[in-house]
């Protein structure tokens, strides 16, 4: 018996929450394709994320942010990744539960900040003082990310394995989500 994924399920989160690295495990536990929507943007636009931020700005990057996890979401079952910023468009979450499952890991402020504080590829963070900023970022988006279908939280302790596991498990908890079938 091997668990089937049955929906997409969206990684959201604050950046540095673990969503890539843990979806990555999550997806080849599962034996489902793993997907990173800023990769996938990334590719779509061939420029960076930063890159569209600076040329574009972030309202249009947040556009296309939702078109490119509509059609994810949309030709395969696999295992998303999505930025920061993804979860706070109203259109995204309707894609993401119409379709699939959203998964918040929520990581507090200082596990957040010993991930990112010397990343310079974080475009909102780019600021006099990106401790304050990540903390205001936190703030007016933590209640939104409480609307996911579920929620998991991550702990500084835990290794990118056990965390998977800890996903898998909520996971198995949500009808719909996960079934047991035979290889036989």
């Amino acid at each position: 018996m091997i668990l089937r994924l049955k929906k997409s399920v969206a990684f959201v989160g604050m950046m540095g929450a673990g969503k890539t690295a843990v979806g990555r495990a999550v997806a080849e536990k599962l034996n489902v394709p793993f997907l990173d929507s800023d990769q996938e943007i990334e590719q779509a636009a061939n420029m960076s994320v930063a890159e569209i931020f600076a040329r574009d700005g972030e309202a249009f990057f947040r556009d296309r942010e939702a078109q490119v996890i509509r059609r994810l979401f949309e030709n395969e079952i696999c295992i998303l990744s999505t930025g920061g910023g993804a979860f706070m468009n109203q259109k995204v979450r309707e894609i993401m539960t119409g379709s699939g499952l959203s998964l918040w890991i929520n990581a507090d402020l200082d596990l957040l900040w010993s991930r990112v504080k010397n990343k310079e590829t974080r475009p909102l963070l780019q600021t006099v003082d990106p401790y304050r900023t990540l903390n205001s970022i936190f703030e007016a988006r933590k209640d939104t990310y409480a609307l996911a279908d579920l929620i998991v939280e991550a702990k500084k302790d835990l290794s990118i394995d056990e965390m998977a596991e800890r996903v898998i498990a909520a996971m198995r908890e949500c009808e719909n989500i996960l079934e047991f079938v035979d290889e036989s």
